[in-house]
């Protein structure tokens, strides 16, 4: 659980509160007798630290966002250089826009000066400044430009593909004897990142789904037979589906990738749906991305420009399985489908991820100027962390199927875990 760093630091702080190296917090605080003990697993405190290893006058950072849009990026770029500008005296920041495309100067634009007149309103707009994209970068070519700019910083702000990509940059420019520290920012909007509580950009989302699903009831109870089938993001974990669903109170059957489900049958989905329809005449469904993906068949599996496998569209799906499946029955019905998927994703944080994004970006900035390397700001109980990119790469985080918010959405649905096994 050791975190890498540079070497000695030497340079006195300007700040005047500090977190010793030593500092720790355990995985799991829970201690029950009658279970084994928990793995041993303790994470360095994140803050600054009292010496520096960079010299602030004459240091150079680096910033690059990749992978999707999620609400809150802006805001963690501009408390990166406020925390640099003001915070440590660092005056030249660089912006490397289109993800990590922008590290390579043959594929890239020029880089952008970040300055905090430059981002002085930028947190008010959803999306990046700085552009995004998917895909990796020749990493012997992101050295050679980062060298070739004297970059001594880089914060990589992206989900697990984009951390191991930092890793990588991290170890090439260490075997070429170059100290450049790489710091991660976690950003996933599925909220499914290991040993982060909470990654920036999942409240803001579960509260914009919750406002797609109150339209989504509206429509399914102002008609006979109403059926309003909402598909919202959760590649492989259900926590947005989960969230939305407590929020609203207004869904019926909640589908999220950690419960496999059948469609057919006496104990499939499709018959609680028409019993439910037939007792109460209208019915919303909230369906996550990687739900029922065991239902679509095989054929070649595909990925994007990040390697991540390609899900089929389990929304469409859904709909027309439901379409067919009435039918058939000779019931009547309207069925209202709703994807707000992009819409959720691109909208400006709320004020709790926008405090949420500050303290990440302000804390990999400390960690930084440290001198530390190879790791991602992580939050554990109420506390940041610094959390290895290997150890944090390793595994996704999922659903507790015995979890408050797993069982919250049984409560307010109405749902039986058992009703439509899979």
């Amino acid at each position: 659980m050791d975190i890498t760093v540079l070497g000695e630091a030497r340079y006195p702080s300007p700040l005047d509160y500090h977190v010793s190296d030593k500092a720790r917090v355990p995985f799991s605080v829970i201690i029950d007798p009658d279970a084994p003990p928990p793995e041993e697993l303790l994470f360095e405190v994140a803050g600054p630290r009292e010496k520096l290893f960079f010299d602030p006058k004459k240091t150079r950072a680096g910033v690059v966002t990749c992978g999707g849009l999620c609400p809150g990026l802006n805001n963690v770029i501009r408390s990166l250089v406020l925390q640099l500008h003001h915070g440590y005296g660092v005056r030249e920041i660089l912006g490397f826009t289109n993800g990590y495309q922008g590290l390579d100067p043959w594929r890239g634009s020029e880089p952008i000066p970040l300055t905090p007149e430059f981002v002085e309103d930028i947190h008010k707009e959803g999306g990046t400044v700085l552009n995004t994209s998917r895909g990796p970068v020749d990493v012997s070519v992101a050295v050679d430009n980062l060298i070739r700019r004297k970059v001594d910083i880089l914060f990589v702000v992206g989900g697990d593909g984009t951390q191991r990509g930092g890793a990588e940059i991290y170890k090439e420019a260490k075997s070429r004897g170059h100290a450049l520290a790489v710091v991660g920012i976690p950003k996933t909007i599925d909220n499914d990142v290991a040993f982060v509580t909470r990654t920036f950009g999942y409240v803001t989302a579960v509260d914009e789904a919750a406002k797609a699903i109150a339209c989504a009831h509206t429509e399914a109870h102002s008609v006979l037979n109403g059926i309003s089938l909402v598909k919202i993001m959760g590649r492989h974990a259900g926590f947005i589906a989960a969230g939305a669903t407590v929020a609203s109170q207004d869904v019926n059957f909640t589908l999220v990738p950690e419960v496999p489900f059948v469609l057919e049958g006496e104990d499939g989905f499709l018959e609680a749906l028409k019993q439910r329809i037939l007792k109460r005449a209208h019915a919303v469904i909230l369906v996550a991305e990687g739900a029922g993906q065991h239902l679509l068949g095989g054929g070649e599996e595909q990925r994007d420009a990040s390697g991540n496998v390609k899900l089929k569209d389990i929304g469409l799906f859904m709909r027309d399985r439901i379409e067919s499946y009435f039918k058939a029955q000779n019931i009547p019905f309207a069925l209202r489908y709703f994807d707000p998927s992009y819409m959720i994703r691109s909208v400006p944080a709320c004020a709790e991820d926008a405090v949420l994004c500050d303290f990440y970006a302000r804390n990999a900035v400390h960690a930084a100027m440290a001198g530390k390397t190879g790791l991602v700001i992580g939050q554990h109980h109420g506390v940041f962390t610094h959390v290895p990119i290997d150890l944090l790469t390793r595994q996704k985080k999922q659903l507790d199927l015995n979890s408050p918010a797993w069982l919250g959405v049984l409560a307010s649905t109405g749902q039986n875990i058992a009703q439509f096994p899979g």
